[in-house]
């Protein structure tokens, strides 16, 4: 279970948010995260994204340096 860090969400809901206390408390930790914006957040890239953008853009090999010789 991960700790919530409960005095920066206090400051963040009441001082950055200007909730009353009641109303701070009477909301849960996913509609805080929401009502600070959290929720907007860009998710992990996951397995089928990467392969779609694999597909999409796949590598391919630069033109080969060539090598010169002085002489």
């Amino acid at each position: 279970m991960i700790a919530l860090d409960w005095p920066a969400l206090m400051r963040a809901g009441m001082a950055g948010l200007k909730l009353l206390p009641r109303d701070f408390w009477q909301l849960t930790p996913a509609e805080l995260r929401l009502m600070l914006g959290e929720a907007a957040a860009p998710q992990p890239l996951g397995r089928d994204r990467l392969a779609a953008l694999m597909q999409d853009f796949p590598d391919v090999p630069g033109p080969q340096e060539k090598e010169t010789t002085d002489g």
